[in-house]
């Protein structure tokens, strides 16, 4: 069950929506995760009310079309899983939404099973395993 939180600039709702379709895509196709696991929160900053910075850290040359995606995930997924997954992200994130894939910047954060409440109070995954 991923969260996936999406952060672009100058972005309209149709390229946000492309940019969730590529990541979900890119995390059923690389990890497994069911069409049905679709948790995201995409948001546009315009400059004013928000901005997004970046730099050229490792000698990647950004630039404003930067999009941030931030995944939070159970752990367990291996290095090549994850490089997998980043590739595939930079691919159709260029298809669907025109984002060359030096502005895709993605981290994960992992964590456990007692770390999710899905709804109504619970922690479904610590249900699970009794």
């Amino acid at each position: 069950m991923p969260l996936v939180r999406i952060d672009a600039m100058h972005c309209d709702t149709p390229r946000l929506e492309a940019l969730g379709r590529a990541v979900h895509e890119a995390l059923g196709e690389t990890m497994g995760f069911p069409d049905e696991d679709h948790f995201q929160i995409l948001t546009g900053h315009d400059g004013r009310q928000g901005l997004l910075r970046h730099g050229t850290y490792l000698g990647v040359q950004r630039d404003d079309g930067i999009v941030y995606v931030a995944i939070t995930l159970r752990a367990g997924r291996s290095d090549a899983q994850k490089q997998a997954l980043y590739q595939r992200i930079s691919e159709l994130a260029e298809e669907y939404a025109g984002t060359e894939p030096r502005n895709m910047f993605v981290v994960l954060t992992e964590n456990e099973n007692g770390d999710w409440s899905l709804g109504n109070g619970d922690a479904q995954y610590l249900q699970r395993q009794q």
